[in-house]
């Protein structure tokens, strides 16, 4: 990262470090009964300004990024709350039995609660690169064509965002199979029917997961490009008025 990115890849690397220490103070909080959802909600402002902010982005693109982001984590957070309730994937499935053999699962935390926090932390990532890379390209188009107008930005911007989400898409798929494939082996190994594999906790909680982040990922390109496009309008807007 240094040779690569000089001066910005150290505060990458030092951005990592950052967001590590967060993650493992929320795991610390969380297992000292603060309420799982709160810390999670907490720690995700604070990774994502973090994320954003360590960027290389300029002022108006991180702003912009940081602020679709966090509309896009308050939608995210109302669909993965009541969908991990219902698909009750909270806890350890069958196929943790063995690593648990011996161990007590009595901690006193809401396991669903764990649940709806990991699904919240696995969106941030995507949602973060997907919204800066969209703010980063209108704001270079700004750069090179100041009088360009917010329909014809809101414009450049879902083209951009096209030619992104397949990217995006692909990278959390990958990620999901590269995590799951000894789950997938499991499956295969003992037979297991369509219907078991869909009603595995495991599967089931994992696939939540990816799903609620291709969701972020694909809410990211309109809304990051309505704000960026808001913003030139008002900068516009405030010219002609002078």
């Amino acid at each position: 990262m240094m040779i690569v990115g000089g001066k910005q890849g150290i505060t990458s690397f030092l951005s990592m470090v950052v967001n590590f220490g967060i993650l493992f103070f929320s795991i610390v909080l969380i297992a000292f009964h603060t309420p799982p959802i709160i810390v999670t909600i907490v720690a995700s402002v604070i990774l994502l300004s973090i994320t954003i902010f360590w960027s290389s982005a300029s002022d108006n693109a991180s702003t912009t990024a940081f602020q679709a982001s966090c509309v896009i984590l308050i939608l995210l957070i109302a669909i993965i709350i009541p969908i991990e309730y219902w698909a009750q994937v909270g806890g350890f499935g069958l196929e943790d039995s063995e690593e648990l053999e011996g161990l007590s699962t009595y901690i006193g935390i809401d396991f669903t609660k764990i649940a709806i926090a990991t699904a919240i932390l696995s969106s941030l990532g995507a949602i973060a690169e997907a919204a800066i890379a969209i703010a980063s390209g209108l704001d270079e188009i700004l750069t090179q064509h100041d009088k360009i107008r917010s329909g014809e930005l809101f414009a450049d911007g879902v083209f951009i965002g096209k030619q992104i989400i397949g990217t995006a898409v692909n990278t959390l798929f990958f990620g999901f199979f590269g995590s799951s494939l000894a789950l997938f082996i499991w499956f295969y190994g003992l037979n297991y029917s369509l219907g078991e594999i869909l009603n595995d906790k495991v599967f089931a909680a994992e696939l939540i997961a990816i799903v609620v982040s291709l969701i972020g990922v694909v809410l990211t390109i309109p809304i990051t490009t309505w704000m960026m496009s808001f913003r030139l309008k008002k900068v516009q807007d405030k010219t002609m008025n002078k």
